[in-house]
């Protein structure tokens, strides 16, 4: 596929006319969300925007006269899912209902998407996606009421509905300045556009106020947030302002997607003053090898992300780490991957995940010399997993015995038990802890002792209940 803005939509009026909703009721709609927090966020507000313009959600796919899918282009595995999905949606949806493909895909191929799948009624790139009821149903929308518009259809900027779970993401920025060989995230997300201070505090506010205990920061170069804007060095006193919102209830703010030369002072400093910001860095390092590095035109070197690391820990021992690491970028050698596995070894990361090169259209990557081929590749992605998890695996067995502070995300419909997160566990990527036999509402902070560890999931007995409950209906996610 070659390079297509799409910042308008492809739709497809042959299509036939869109579905009528039963007499006297809202249009439905359903969004399929792919990839990572960012796209998340975004989904979160094409949800705003469709219910500001009148439609209803529906329960699922096969009940909805709209299905939107929220598609991922970061490697093509991640484009494969996301036709996967789109394929699978246009076979369950109810005759008459409109399909759409939204997101990364949509904006980076654009046309040629449109054309590749004929099962989509359009594809909307992400300068449409606040617009999508009109795009589908016509400024009348097919039987849906009209509703109050919220007037504003920048997607950064819309509004989001209740957090569905007591943590949200906020994106805090959108595109990337840098230009790392293998990544073709700039080609379509642009330039970084940081969003004021003052935005990101009412959305924050909002979300608190709505249920949120956890906001989780994301952008694509979180730390790189203001640079943009004449304003390097912006996040620490951004964490500042939302660390005020504890007032309101909030109690933990995280940040992921840290690239590693901003992982210094006042940054981390502020990290580890404030007490709603947990001293969880994700560190995205890539690899360790100096001129595997400078090839992948990234910073940084085995070296000094030990004395980062290091450097964190004497100051807070219990501080957690992540990162992600290619394999297989072309013209990595053998030494320069034992040098990845003898890092691995050293630093003691608490989570780490590793990904086979992906060669992007468009990127500086795909014209290198020096493919690795694919057995060896999975060879070292063997090597590095046997590695990583016993350590992963040491650092949650290690907690047993230990008293956590935990917020509970949900409660499991099979067994009733609460299951939540401390500090060292991102939402949706790490492990959880289940206070086994034991209900508490979601929201509630429990200080509990860890009982046993079974892979990356931890199990406590809950001591004590702290803190506010998340309000009522407010679900789990």
């Amino acid at each position: 596929m070659t390079s297509d803005s799409a910042s308008g939509a492809r739709a497809r009026p042959e299509s036939g006319a869109p579905a009528r909703p039963r007499t006297g009721a809202a249009a439905r709609f359903y969004v399929e969300t792919l990839g990572c927090p960012k796209n998340v966020v975004d989904s979160d507000k094409v949800v705003a925007s469709l219910l500001a313009d009148g439609l209803e959600p529906a329960a699922g796919a096969d009940d909805a006269d709209l299905v939107v899918v929220n598609t991922c282009a970061f490697i093509e595995a991640a484009r494969q899912e996301s036709i996967d999905t789109t394929l699978a949606l246009a076979g369950t949806r109810k005759p008459g209902a409109r399909l759409v493909v939204t997101g990364c895909m949509a904006e980076r191929y654009g046309d040629e998407l449109a054309g590749a799948l004929p099962e989509a009624d359009a594809v909307v790139g992400f300068g449409a996606e606040g617009t999508l009821a009109e795009v589908l149903f016509g400024p009348t929308r097919s039987g849906a009421s009209t509703g109050a518009s919220t007037g504003v259809r920048d997607p950064l900027e819309l509004p989001r509905a209740a957090p569905s779970a007591p943590w949200a993401y906020v994106k805090i920025a959108e595109g990337c300045d840098r230009a790392c060989a293998f990544c073709a995230i700039p080609s379509f997300r642009g330039k970084q556009r940081s969003r004021t201070p003052e935005a990101i505090e009412a959305e924050a506010r909002a979300l608190v106020a709505g249920g949120a205990a956890e906001l989780v920061l994301v952008a694509q170069d979180l730390a790189w947030y203001g640079r943009d804007v004449g304003e390097p060095g912006a996040l620490a006193p951004l964490l500042r302002r939302l660390d005020e919102l504890s007032t309101l209830g909030l109690q933990r703010i995280r940040l992921l997607y840290l690239y590693p030369s901003e992982v210094r002072d006042p940054l981390v400093a502020t990290m580890l003053e404030l007490p709603t910001v947990v001293p969880y860095f994700d560190l995205s390092l890539q690899h360790v090898a100096a001129p595997l590095l400078r090839r992948m035109r990234r910073w940084g070197s085995g070296e000094r992300f030990v004395s980062m690391i290091d450097a964190i820990r004497a100051q807070e021992p219990s501080a957690a780490f992540r990162s992600s690491f290619i394999v297989g970028f072309p013209g990595e050698t053998e030494l320069q991957h034992d040098e990845l596995l003898t890092f691995l070894a050293a630093v003691q990361l608490d989570w780490a995940g590793f990904f086979a090169f992906s060669p992007e259209d468009g990127t500086p990557a795909v014209g290198l010399d020096g493919a690795v081929d694919g057995e060896t590749v999975n060879e070292w992605l063997r090597e590095c997993s046997e590695v990583q998890d016993p350590i992963s695996h040491a650092a949650r067995d290690a907690l047993v015995g230990t008293e956590v502070d935990m917020i509970v995300d949900s409660i499991d419909d099979d067994t009733g038990d609460a299951v939540g997160r401390t500090h060292r566990e991102a939402p949706e990527i790490d492990g959880i802890i289940r206070l086994d036999g034991t209900y508490a509402r979601p929201g509630s902070t429990i200080r509990a002792l860890v009982t046993g560890a079974l892979g990356p999931d931890l199990v406590a007995r809950p001591l004590t209940l702290t803190g506010r409950s998340v309000r009522a209906g407010v679900a789990s996610r």
